[in-house]
């Protein structure tokens, strides 16, 4: 029998699937082609919402479920401008997962999700706030350490792990941020996740349609090329943002100082702001995802970016995982055999 087997039942259960490997939200990246390719790989495909407009998001929806007849999620921003349309599309779809990110849902939110007889699993990070989703009626919960790329918060998942999955056991807690290996996995299991969320690694996949030069970048990179853009002063919210190192970057700096001096002599409001703050983000990973531009373009990626060197068939990625941690338990049960 497998080792995995015993590690990961309760997020098998839970998902519904074969592999509990979450291939995580990426905006411009999983649509329904590439949620449905996951979901049909064994592992769990997360259709992301973003901004889209939400006759498309019908749309999407309806399109995954043509493509694959396994259980998959929809990743809904509770900061997007579309959000409560999104959430509306969702349950009217009667999607089996729904997932909430961005910042926190609120009660009535679950509820809505809950009540169309959705799953709904949330972010946390900290004991606080996941005791406080569990109590609002989340059904799982997923610890993203600020290795992640996209948008990320502020404390690594080995410190998630302390704060949260060593003190929790109420739900289901699936973990992400940097990671790419099977080792990895195993020891995640092993300290009581019910199964991992992985983003970078699923891009380098025959699968994911980024653009080759985007992919490219990737394989090049070094871990620490992946870093967190820095927030200008305090007046304007921004939500750190990790991607490769590149002149986009440098680009965001000033586009916040520019924001800040025109919300100063009342050019414009803060809500304006803030709304290109966020749609800097959207477009330029829509550049460097679907037309190429590593040099302006967002090159979103986590820190296991050093972790990757090659794109593979989606199936022969996950396997190359599940064999490396069956062969990394394997390993430590002949270790602790000797003690």
């Amino acid at each position: 029998m497998s080792r995995l087997e015993g590690l990961w039942t309760r997020g098998k259960e839970f998902l519904g699937v074969g592999k509990p490997i979450i291939a995580g939200a990426m905006t411009w990246i999983s649509d329904s082609r590439f949620v449905s390719a996951v979901s049909n790989a064994g592992a769990f495909g997360s259709l992301a919402a973003g901004n889209m407009e939400p006759s498309f998001l019908d749309t999407e929806i309806k399109r995954v479920r043509e493509l694959t007849d396994k259980p998959f999620a929809v990743n809904l921003i509770t900061i997007a401008p579309h959000y409560k349309e999104h959430l509306a599309v969702a349950t009217k779809n009667n999607v089996p997962f729904i997932v909430f990110a961005g910042s926190f849902p609120r009660q009535p939110e679950i509820r809505i999700a809950k009540e169309s007889g959705a799953k709904v699993m949330s972010f946390a990070s900290t004991e606080s706030i996941a005791r406080r989703l569990i109590e609002m009626g989340v059904d799982a919960l997923i610890l993203e350490g600020s290795e992640a790329g996209g948008h990320v918060g502020h404390v690594s998942l080995g410190i998630l792990l302390q704060q949260v999955l060593f003190k929790i056991d109420d739900v289901p807690i699936f973990v992400a941020g940097g990671i790419a290996s099977g080792p990895y996995i195993a020891h995640l299991l092993l300290m009581g996740a019910a199964g991992v969320q992985l983003g970078t690694f699923f891009v380098m996949t025959e699968e994911c349609h980024a653009h080759p030069q985007f992919k490219q970048a990737f394989i090049r990179a070094r871990a620490r090329d992946a870093v967190a853009t820095p927030q200008i002063g305090s007046e304007l919210r921004v939500v750190a943002v990790r991607a490769l190192r590149n002149k986009g970057l440098d680009t965001f700096a000033e586009l916040q100082v520019d924001l800040i001096q025109k919300r100063r002599s009342g050019e414009i409001s803060h809500a304006e702001a803030q709304y290109q703050v966020e749609e800097f983000w959207v477009g330029a990973l829509r550049r460097a995802v679907q037309e190429g531009d590593i040099d302006f373009g967002s090159l979103m990626a986590g820190q296991s970016v050093g972790l990757v060197h090659q794109v593979l068939p989606l199936k022969q990625a996950l396997c190359g995982l599940i064999d490396e941690a069956e062969a990394e338990l394997a390993k430590i049960k002949g270790k602790c055999e000797s003690i």
